[in-house]
């Protein structure tokens, strides 16, 4: 693998240990959203991050917006918020 990072180095023109740094954030990156991906049953979102290689972009995103999006507590979080919001609404009305 290293000779082929060199050939990849050399093609490119950057150095060695800028191709190895990015190969590991965005291996780091992909292995923690894959990870949270399968703990919260996202099939699709695992799949794509799988196989999509976007240089820890894609799973940044996943990690701090989409996931959080899609879990159970913040959807009960929003509609206690709208219950919340409702009641004072009501009564105001009755006043």
């Amino acid at each position: 693998m290293a000779s082929y990072i060199d050939l990849i180095a050399t093609q490119v023109g950057a150095p060695i240990w800028l191709l190895y740094t990015i190969l590991v954030w965005t291996a780091v990156w992909k292995l923690l959203a894959l990870w949270k991906a399968a703990k919260h049953k996202h099939i699709v979102w695992f799949i794509v991050m799988g196989v999509v290689n976007t240089i820890g972009i894609l799973p940044i995103l996943y990690l701090y917006v989409f996931s959080k999006l899609h879990h159970p507590s913040f959807k009960k979080k929003a509609k206690s918020v709208k219950r919340k919001v409702v009641k004072k609404k009501v009564v105001k009305k009755k006043k």
